[in-house]
């Protein structure tokens, strides 16, 4: 053994295949796609969802802003029209007036209630610290003793708050008694706001700000109010720079913040509303989910990488292993596959020669009724042929007529029953066609004729007016209702008053039902099994019901069987019943 063929001691370090490598590279360029798309998506989704949800809020408070004026408005129209007031202005009598408006403003609901004379002083008050006030040139009273109608007025106060007002002047028999003034309390709604939205400010027809969540906001416009100072220091102003790394669209900013403007009309004197919301929620959604993704996609990594260096050596034996095996496999499953199939074409000979089996020995037991059948009218014929014959000589050839006439009558009975035979004899085809199943039905009966006289059985027949189509073959569905007749003559073999219902209905699907009164159904889950049979041995083989559960199956349909709660069993077979549209096209 010479130095070349000894196997190296040193072990060669394993190194990964360059299918592996681009695997882990494919997967890395689909982690950083995937990424970003789903960034991309979240932010937009969320982003649109913070946005509706800021919209409804918006209509929400610009209603609620509405209602309040509009309730508010009425209010000095109904009061000008008070008859205590009017009445304490006429006698400057208003020792009750205070109560008065004191009693309305809780029903009213708003801030306060006053009372001025005509010369615009404070008779009465809800805030009596104003009693004795002269607002002689307040704006609220000048404008109301010159207007006729409901005036409305704003006024910002010294702490910097607005205030808003209905006024309107009342009016007696001797001209103009003086003013009620209703302040409308809307501050309340700034406080409301505060809690839910991050900013919500109202502005006027000049776009002067009257209601605001941030006090501050007061009296500007909303370009003044959302000017903001620089950042003081190096990092804040860093803060501010990285706070957008979402690349967001912001709508505007506060306090270097980015947020989203949402703005909308208040039907009022050309009032609007909007607000601002921060995008805190957004970044916080988008980062959870972005984390859950790239933790997902590192630990799938770390997984392929710890796969891939223990299996890198050994997969090549592996494979090459299991491809033999495979390929053993492989050839054992064709061999399998064509066993089986060539077993599956011996059991569907086999099944049809079973089928036509039952038929023939069906058709066996038929034989001796059908033969008695037959010789009746053989002896009626040479009757009748007798005294035809007979008339004849007698030159009697009318009478004769007749008698040639009822002996073509009974050639087409015994035709009749020779056709039904044969029929019923032949071979089924694989092809289905449109079947009436009443039809089918008075065909099966037909050929059950002299078994059913022979044994003097009632039989019942409920059946619609109009025909029930199914698709099938009439041959097989014949089979199947001669297999259920002949098991119901059967079981009432031994019954007194033996009887048989049938009743056939049409719905979603047809239902043939077969009852008989005899003494029901022993084992009702073998009962279709393939040589299972109650009868002496000699009777039956137990393949009747088999095959007609199979040729129902074959039609889409199904064969049950069931006892009767009054004795006796029921058979019922299912069908799919034709739509009109295929019996037309048909």
């Amino acid at each position: 053994m010479t130095t070349s063929d000894r196997p190296d001691p040193t072990p060669r370090p394993r190194t990964i295949p360059w299918r592996a490598r681009l695997v882990l590279a494919g997967l890395f360029l689909v982690a950083v796609v995937v990424v970003l798309t789903t960034h991309r998506l979240l932010t937009d989704r969320f982003t649109e969802n913070t946005r509706n949800r800021a919209e409804l809020r918006l209509l929400l408070y610009s209603g609620n802003l509405l209602s309040e004026l509009r309730q508010n408005a009425i209010v000095p129209q109904l009061l000008a029209r008070d008859p205590a007031l009017i009445s304490a202005l006429g006698s400057q009598d208003y020792a009750r007036s205070t109560q008065r408006l004191i009693s309305f403003l809780d029903e009213i609901g708003a801030a306060s209630l006053t009372l001025l004379d005509k010369d615009g002083r404070v008779v009465a008050a809800t805030e009596r610290t104003r009693l004795g006030t002269n607002l002689r040139q307040a704006p609220y009273f000048v404008d109301a003793m010159r207007a006729r109608d409901t005036v409305f007025k704003v006024l910002r106060q010294e702490a910097g708050q607005f205030s808003f007002f209905y006024s309107r002047r009342i009016e007696g028999s001797s001209g103009v008694l003086g003013v009620i003034l209703v302040e409308v309390d809307l501050q309340k709604f700034e406080s409301a706001w505060a809690g839910i939205s991050d900013a919500v400010m109202v502005t006027d027809s000049e776009g002067v700000i009257v209601l605001a969540t941030e006090p501050r906001w007061r009296g500007l416009t909303e370009a003044e109010a959302l000017a903001h100072e620089p950042a003081d220091s190096a990092i804040e102003r860093a803060i501010e720079a990285t706070a957008d790394w979402t690349a967001l669209p912001a709508d505007a900013y506060l306090s270097g913040q980015a947020v989203m403007r949402v703005e909308g009309r208040v039907a009022f004197r050309g009032w609007r509303i909007a607000s601002f919301t921060t995008y805190a929620t957004v970044r916080d959604k988008v980062n959870g989910y972005i984390a859950l993704e790239i933790m997902g996609f590192a630990i799938l990594m770390a997984l392929a990488f710890y796969y891939l260096n223990r299996r890198a050596t050994s997969r090549m034996m592996l494979f090459q292993r299991e491809s033999a095996e495979l390929r053993a496999l492989n050839a054992r499953l064709q061999r399998e596959i064509a066993e089986r199939r060539r077993v599956q074409e011996t059991l569907a000979q086999a099944e049809q020669t079973l089928q036509q089996s039952s038929k023939l020995a069906v058709l066996g037991e038929m034989s001796a009724a059908v033969s008695h059948e037959l010789n009746q009218p053989l002896a009626a014929m040479k009757t009748y042929l007798a005294g035809a014959r007979l008339l004849s000589r007698r030159n009697r050839p009318d009478e004769a007529l007749v008698s040639f006439q009822r002996i073509d009558d009974l050639i087409e009975r015994m035709g009749a029953i020779t056709r039904q035979l044969k029929s019923y004899a032949r071979h089924s085809g694989d092809s289905f066609a449109p079947v009436n199943l009443g039809d089918a039905l008075a065909s099966a009966l037909a050929m059950m004729e002299p078994q059913l006289r022979k044994r003097k059985v009632q039989i019942t027949r409920t059946l619609p007016s109009e025909p029930v189509m199914v698709m099938g073959d009439q041959v097989r569905i014949e089979q199947v209702i001669v297999n259920l007749l002949r098991n119901a003559l059967d079981a009432t073999e031994n019954t007194e008053d033996a009887a048989i219902d049938i009743l056939l209905v049409a719905g979603d699907t047809a239902v043939l039902t077969v009852r008989d009164n005899g003494g029901g159904i022993d084992d009702l889950e073998k009962l279709f099994e393939p040589f299972y049979t109650t009868k002496l041995p000699g009777d039956g083989v137990g393949l009747g019901l088999a095959i007609s559960s199979g040729i129902v199956n074959d039609l889409g349909g199904r064969l049950t069987a069931r006892n009767a709660e009054g004795g006796g069993a029921v058979f019922e077979v299912q069908l799919p019943i034709l739509p009109e549209e295929t019996r037309a096209a048909e």
